[in-house]
């Protein structure tokens, strides 16, 4: 497993994930885990380009620099590639383009209790992730994670920071971006806002090249103000049926949108309250002014069926039990499971 485990690591900190399908071969080289080799050679790979084309191959990939250098039909012999001083041999497996999860929150603690980096870091990367969004989190301790994962100190995917801005005002959140770009962040998010200062925020943003993750929440804006506003990207369900309803929502008298189990309860009735139509042409026009819409269905899909999210059969030898104890019943954990129905 120790070899598995190495080979798995320096390809993921190029810019591929590998399906282990059977063992490895003979002919590695100059292979370390965590290691960034200035070039590299996969020999004897089966490809899966992500176009939605068949597999096809085998093929040797060539990298320099990070950057994928050619692709070439693989060579035999004992002489292929005898001068490169890092091969991997490919043999028995898959290579495809490595994921992005554009929707994280690197911790390394739950609720108070450790939760070490490098276990998020490897279950990401066991998973073919090479790249993450973090939209919150510590930041000064995440802007050094970053540092060590570009420096290739640490195995871990590349980090993109969106950073959060906030402010009453529209000169207060102008200010808010300004410091987000001097502290280095690679975007914005936001949270709800006033369409003023929405507005305010997105035009600094603009202005000092910083992309913008918009959590709208049920709030002023939705996402016809994203689309006029120039939004990179829509994070949850929010905003969209909203945009599309005909009049206000029709939530209960007694109804708290603070209270995170009626929030979490009554957010598909939005979806019945939309009109078709209406839902599609915020759809379309999301789609022509480029819009992008991460809708994080995975935690609402393990909402639809606790029983089987809690007993997922990879949980026993995977799940640290830090984030076990998170999402037991506790109100004041964010997304754990109160079980204060009405």
């Amino acid at each position: 497993m120790g070899d598995k485990k190495n080979k798995m690591m320096c390809v993921l900190c190029v810019f591929f994930s590998l399906l282990w399908l059977a063992p490895l071969g003979a002919e590695d080289r100059g292979i370390e885990s965590g290691s960034r080799s200035d070039r590299l050679v996969i020999q004897n790979v089966i490809i899966i380009d992500g176009k939605g084309t068949p597999p096809r191959g085998p093929f040797d990939i060539i990298l320099e620099q990070n950057k994928i250098l050619s692709v070439l039909p693989a060579r035999t012999g004992e002489e292929a590639y005898r001068e490169e001083a890092h091969v991997l041999d490919g043999s028995g497996m898959y290579l495809l383009p490595g994921l992005i999860n554009i929707h994280a929150h690197i911790h390394d603690e739950r609720g108070g209790q450790p939760l070490p980096f490098e276990y998020i870091y490897n279950l990401w990367l066991a998973c073919g992730i090479t790249s993450v969004r973090d939209v919150g989190s510590n930041t000064d301790k995440t802007l050094e994670e970053r540092q060590k994962s570009q420096e290739g100190r640490i195995t871990a995917p590349r980090i993109f920071l969106y950073i959060q801005a906030w402010g009453r005002t529209p000169g207060e959140v102008r200010q808010r971006v300004q410091e987000i770009k001097r502290l280095g962040g690679d975007g914005v998010k936001i949270f709800g806002m006033d369409r003023d200062i929405m507005q305010a925020a997105l035009e600094e943003a603009h202005k000092q090249g910083l992309r913008v993750a918009h959590h709208v929440g049920v709030e002023e804006t939705d996402a016809w103000d994203d689309a006029a506003f120039g939004v990179t990207s829509i994070e949850h369900w929010y905003g969209v049926p909203d945009a599309a309803l005909h009049g206000s929502q029709n939530f209960p008298y007694w109804y708290n949108y603070s209270d995170e189990d009626d929030r979490f309860r009554y957010a598909g009735r939005l979806w019945r309250e939309a009109g078709p139509q209406k839902l599609k042409e915020v759809l379309k026009t999301l789609v022509d002014k480029g819009v992008a819409w991460c809708p994080t269905f995975v935690i609402y899909e393990a909402n639809r069926d606790l029983m089987r999210a809690k007993n997922q059969p990879w949980f026993k030898d995977y799940l640290h039990p830090v984030l076990e104890a998170y999402f037991r019943p506790n109100p004041s954990f964010h997304g754990s499971y109160h079980w204060n129905w009405r």
